[in-house]
């Protein structure tokens, strides 16, 4: 359907709620709103209709404040103690100054039960100026409405989501299939930590099957919205309705959760024992290269690369490494700075004062570009050995994550 369509028959529109479930209570605790053309017997999906640059800015306009009309005189009625999630394309919201959308919500909203509605609005769709759009959301965020980033992904710019302040960043999960889940593990770990820095809550929409939902959970996912769950209606569903089922998909979640997280607790023990007991036994030092030689031969199958720092992070010995499956010695890593990567002093600190190994997170090797470990060791008062642990390895024994 055209513009021209969609106004003339625009008495059709109707107003579909999609459910959205905590993971913290397992029970209905929004609605997000959905604008829909009832065509014969034929549902037209309005969500991208405000976004048709194609459209004249008045007729889209007219559609979006329709739906924002229809749905808030229903939902202010039938889900009095629910969240609400209003679409918005803020491109449009910036014309008036967020008036007019504020004057609709107004309307149907009492002021004292305004942290009810969320605002749902796409960052990087919008074309203004980011500061502006900023103030207007800090007036609304006055009044206690909240807001909601949508499409939150690889296309997000970080500086202007922080700048908006939103109280949620909705992800959406709808082509996430079991095979891509390692390849897009990076995305969302930086998306989680984004979020607890800024105070905000995940949401992750689009959940359509178990496995989805599990990602979800497994990554910090406090609202869920999907066909697995709910699909959207015209009426609002009773809060407990997946109560139940919920609460017995989550309990297989920790379940499975707890297993491979006490495996790895376990593997990582065993590596970390080994290691230890093979520096103990062979006491490399940095002026030895004979030595250090004798402890890359010892921990060939699960190394590649081994050497000695002091705590200021400059390295005292060359690198050992192995090249083509032998142990290679390169004098040029000698006197090398590695202060500045993440967590180096950090980690220096913790090993000085706690006298134990250290093993790094999953990390790309800048020279290799293999993603790795490091275990990292007290030798003496002024030396720490740095063992890098091969992805083979770690993958073999199911510590890569």
């Amino acid at each position: 359907m055209d513009a021209m369509d969609v106004l003339t028959n625009i008495e059709h529109v109707k107003a579909y709620y999609q459910p959205i479930f905590s993971a913290d209570e397992h029970i209905v605790v929004a609605y997000e709103v959905l604008g829909k053309l009832v065509n014969g017997e034929k549902l037209i999906n309005l969500n991208t209709f405000a976004y048709d640059e194609d459209i004249p800015v008045e007729y889209r306009l007219e559609v979006e404040h329709k739906i924002l009309h229809l749905a808030l005189s229903e939902l202010t009625e039938k889900a009095k103690d629910y969240d609400i999630y209003l679409p918005c394309n803020a491109n449009l919201l910036i014309l008036d100054y967020g008036e007019s959308y504020f004057d609709i919500i107004n309307e149907y909203v009492p002021e004292d039960s305004l942290s009810r509605v969320v605002l749902v609005l796409s960052e990087h769709d919008y074309k203004g100026d980011f500061s502006q759009l900023s103030n207007i959301l800090r007036y609304y965020r006055t009044y206690g409405v909240k807001i909601a980033i949508n499409q939150v992904g690889s296309e997000s710019h970080i500086d202007y989501i922080k700048m908006l302040s939103p109280n949620i960043l909705k992800v959406n999960i709808e082509k996430l299939s079991y095979e891509s889940w390692s390849a897009q593990n990076d995305l969302f770990t930086s998306l989680g930590s984004l979020a607890r820095k800024i105070g905000a809550n995940m949401l992750f929409e689009g959940i359509d099957s178990v496995h989805q939902l599990q990602f979800a959970w497994k990554n910090g996912g406090r609202y869920y919205q999907g066909k697995y769950l709910a699909d959207a209606q015209t009426d609002t569903i009773s809060r407990d309705l997946l109560k139940d089922h919920f609460k017995e998909k989550c309990q297989q979640f920790i379940t499975t959760e707890k297993r491979l997280l006490e495996q790895k607790y376990n593997e990582l023990k065993n590596l970390q024992n080994m290691l230890e007991k093979a520096v103990v036994r062979i006491n490399p030092a940095s002026n030895n290269i004979a030595q250090l030689l004798l402890l890359a031969e010892e921990l060939d199958d699960c190394s590649f690369r081994i050497y000695i720092c002091d705590e200021d992070g400059f390295q005292l010995s060359p690198n050992i490494m192995r090249v083509n499956k032998k142990w290679d010695i390169q004098e040029d890593a000698v006197h090398k700075n590695w202060s500045w990567r993440p967590y180096f002093l950090k980690t220096i600190i913790k090993m000085r004062n706690d006298q134990s190994g250290e093993f790094s997170d999953m990390y790309s090797d800048i020279v290799t570009g293999e993603m790795m470990r490091t275990f990292s060791i007290p030798l003496n008062i002024s030396e720490y050995l740095f063992i890098d642990i091969s992805y083979d390895y770690l993958f073999t024994h199911n510590i890569f994550r």
